[in-house]
């Protein structure tokens, strides 16, 4: 079997999907991506048995087949040499591989593709289309907190639920909780489902930045989005999300807004002085003013900043984990915050003051207790 491709285009089309490959994977297989051409269209599959990636290419082919080429030899190969046409010609009696350039001639040591796993097909299923933008701002939002807790499982991903109001997309790892939510995304019927995390950071570095429409396929075991020319399938969480909404305080009577990028420069430079085993931060808030201090008895070493804010509400006092604080003003955009508190030992919230009319983001993190209230 032959056929003929470009080698950045065929480059381009292999690092969108490299990435699901594992490096010590369980099947030594999984250690290819599987070429099969039908109809002079290339498709090629990477896969670590709970995600796969599929994407097309046009090439010059004059028959159908298929084989298992090494991943990492071919992409080398193919990041190493300039633009030009080259030829694949494999050889099915013993699956080996060679590539034909302008000057050069490179043979790899393929498999039988029959050996592959097979990707899940989903039969019955809902779909969903979703703009890309949206999913791109979901994942960027949720990600990040995320659990690595395997004993957690379905804190493992990012919950996906989408009704005929609105859509919720929520992530926690017990000491944070992200809700976005957008209310012009809907659906004739409710999406209760956890994507893994790792599908959805392949899925972040796939997705393109135009408005490339996006279609969310699922049953009760796997989803499959496509967009463009790549389907990414992956196994859900069977697992049942945490009641996330009896978590979130409704009472929240002290509002504090704030420059974000001011607060988190602080957090950088206080965090230095805290404890590295709690990175605990002290917040006294008094009137308009924001006393920012960090504490180490071990090693003597303290320090607080003074910021000024708007405040409505009584005078508090409260502690939090500086590294989260600072992790989820990262992934805000807006230039000014509002924190939402109730008492020291409740939870707060942050949300951003700049927000699209069709968004609505809510970031929860849980106080570390102080010692000495004033």
């Amino acid at each position: 079997m032959k056929f003929i491709v470009s080698t950045s285009a065929l480059l381009k089309q292999i690092s969108a999907i490299s990435g699901v490959i594992p490096s010590n994977p369980i099947v030594p297989i999984l250690e290819n991506f599987l070429f099969e051409i039908k109809d002079g269209k290339l498709s090629i599959t990477a896969s670590d048995l709970q995600t796969s990636i599929i994407t097309q290419i046009n090439v010059e082919a004059e028959e159908d087949g298929s084989v298992a080429i090494p991943a990492k030899m071919l992409a080398e190969t193919l990041r190493n040499l300039p633009e030009q046409p080259v030829t694949f010609t494999i050889d099915f009696e013993s699956y080996s591989v060679e590539i034909s350039s302008d000057n050069g001639r490179y043979k790899l040591a393929g498999e039988n593709a029959t050996d592959f796993p097979k990707v899940p097909e989903l039969g019955r299923s809902e779909s969903i289309e979703i703009p890309t933008s949206v999913m791109t701002e979901a994942i960027a939002y949720t990600l990040f907190a995320t659990s690595n807790d395997e004993m957690k499982p379905a804190m493992n991903g990012v919950y996906f639920n989408i009704t005929e109001t609105q859509a919720n997309f929520v992530s926690s790892d017990s000491h944070r909780l992200i809700r976005y939510r957008r209310t012009d995304l809907k659906s004739d019927f409710e999406t209760a489902i956890i994507i893994h995390k790792k599908a959805l950071t392949l899925l972040k570095a796939s997705l393109p930045s135009d408005d490339t429409p996006l279609t969310l396929e699922f049953n009760s075991s796997n989803a499959i989005f496509s967009f463009g020319e790549i389907k990414l399938i992956c196994r859900l969480i069977d697992e049942r999300f945490p009641d996330y909404e009896n978590v979130i305080p409704l009472n929240n009577d002290n509002m504090v807004t704030m420059d974000r990028g001011e607060l988190l420069s602080t957090l950088k430079r206080i965090v230095i002085y805290a404890n590295k085993s709690t990175n605990q931060v002290r917040f006294k808030i008094t009137g308009n003013e924001i006393q920012v201090s960090a504490e180490d008895l071990d090693f003597s070493n303290e320090a607080s900043e003074r910021l000024f804010c708007d405040h409505e509400g009584q005078d508090i006092e409260i502690g939090f984990n500086a590294k989260f604080l600072i992790e989820i003003l990262n992934n805000l955009y807006s230039e000014k915050v509002t924190f939402q508190l109730s008492e020291p030992s409740s939870a707060g919230l942050i949300v951003p003051v700049d927000v699209d009319q069709n968004e609505d983001i809510l970031m929860l993190v849980m106080p570390i207790m102080l010692h000495n209230y004033v």
